[in-house]
């Protein structure tokens, strides 16, 4: 089973590309996140669990998730994240993950998708982000034929140095970064509620037909990706700056 977290499409895309290529099912954790569920789930396949790089990590909505749950059946598990650049540590939490669920670590493989992380860098336009994805469809293929042979990932950043560092950023960049106080919605916003809809820790909350972002945000940017009238901003640092979001999977 290829069970996923996405927020702009990138790692749905991966996952529902997976899925079709080792003939299993892809299953979005969102709904069981957002409800609070605990959930039982059986795959007699390998598990392959597809997320976005969060600060170097695996996001901490995903990893509690993951520990939450029972997983049944197989216990072998294949993580793939996507990114913009480096994975940092993550294999090595990756790996701590499996072995507090009983699991098998088959190992990490990142693919690069287009960025999404507006608040910091810029996205990249229509065409960049089409070749981008095009090329990332040969590292899902590859991923895919490994999971297929049932093989393990190329081992990649394991070490108990690369893991220390990257704890510590990303301990430190969540504290500093990972806050939704500077969310807004401009004049522009029409009340559609789409930002609420999308938050999948339901952060957002529609208040005279206006949207109210709470303490717990994770800045997954699915709420400035998806507004369709693009009236949401975080602070200064997303004016003027493309969304972007992973079209194949829009509604």
């Amino acid at each position: 089973m290829v069970v996923f977290f996405s927020a702009t499409g990138n790692s749905e895309y991966c996952a529902r590309y997976i899925a079709e290529l080792t003939q299993d099912k892809a299953v979005s954790s969102s709904d069981y996140i957002k409800n609070g569920q605990q959930e039982q789930l059986v795959s007699e396949k390998p598990w392959v669990f597809v997320c976005p790089t969060y600060s170097w990590q695996i996001p901490k909505v995903f990893s509690e998730f993951i520990k939450k749950t029972d997983f049944k059946g197989n216990k072998n598990a294949y993580f793939v994240m996507t990114c913009g650049g480096s994975l940092g540590g993550a294999a090595s939490s990756a790996l701590a993950l499996c072995k507090a669920k009983g699991l098998h670590f088959k190992g990490l493989k990142g693919i690069k998708m287009p960025e999404n992380y507006i608040t910091m860098f810029k996205a990249p336009g229509k065409e960049e982000a089409e070749k981008i994805i095009e090329k990332a469809c040969t590292e899902i293929e590859n991923a895919a034929q490994t999971i297929n042979c049932g093989k393990a990932f190329e081992k990649n950043g394991y070490g108990m140095l690369s893991f220390i560092k990257t704890e510590l950023s990303s301990r430190l960049f969540t504290a500093i970064a990972m806050k939704g106080d500077k969310f807004y919605a401009t004049d522009a916003c029409v009340g559609c509620g789409t930002c609420a809809e999308k938050c999948v820790l339901g952060n957002i909350t529609m208040k005279d037909g206006r949207p109210r972002w709470g303490n717990n945000c994770t800045q997954c940017m699915a709420c400035i990706s998806y507004c369709p009238k693009e009236a949401i901003e975080y602070g200064e640092k997303t004016k003027g700056k493309i969304r972007y979001r992973c079209k194949e999977f829009d509604k």
